[in-house]
């Protein structure tokens, strides 16, 4: 139990470096990081936090505190992958529109083109 709650936190530890890497060489976002550095802190605290793990255990009625800590990182996943579906289906939604309007003020330059000559 102990080398799985170790894995654990060796493994939040390298997401975070890895997450603050990238935020540095501008490979994410800012604001899209903030989720990752949220989801790995998380994941550090509880798999450093037995008594805590425990208790959410008992509350959930599992038979096993690594169980709880991977149902609890499960449900942080979940949660971020929403939030990201959210903002893809808004960036789509964005391209359409920008698309729109490329072809909108292509059609009215070679409309004024047209005109011209």
């Amino acid at each position: 139990m102990d080398r799985l709650l170790n894995v654990t936190t060796a493994l939040s530890i390298v997401l975070l470096i890895v997450v603050l890497i990238s935020v540095r060489r501008a490979h994410i976002r800012v604001e899209y990081s903030v989720t990752w550095l949220l989801a790995a802190t998380a994941m550090l605290v509880l798999s450093r936090a037995r008594p805590v793990l425990d208790l959410f255990r008992r509350m959930a009625g599992l038979p096993d505190t690594p169980l709880t800590l991977f149902l609890l990182g499960a449900g942080v996943l979940l949660v971020m992958f929403y939030r990201f579906s959210v903002i893809i289906s808004h960036l789509r939604d964005d391209n359409i529109a920008l698309a729109q309007r490329v072809a909108i003020l292509e059609y009215h330059l070679h409309h004024l083109r047209n005109h011209e000559g």
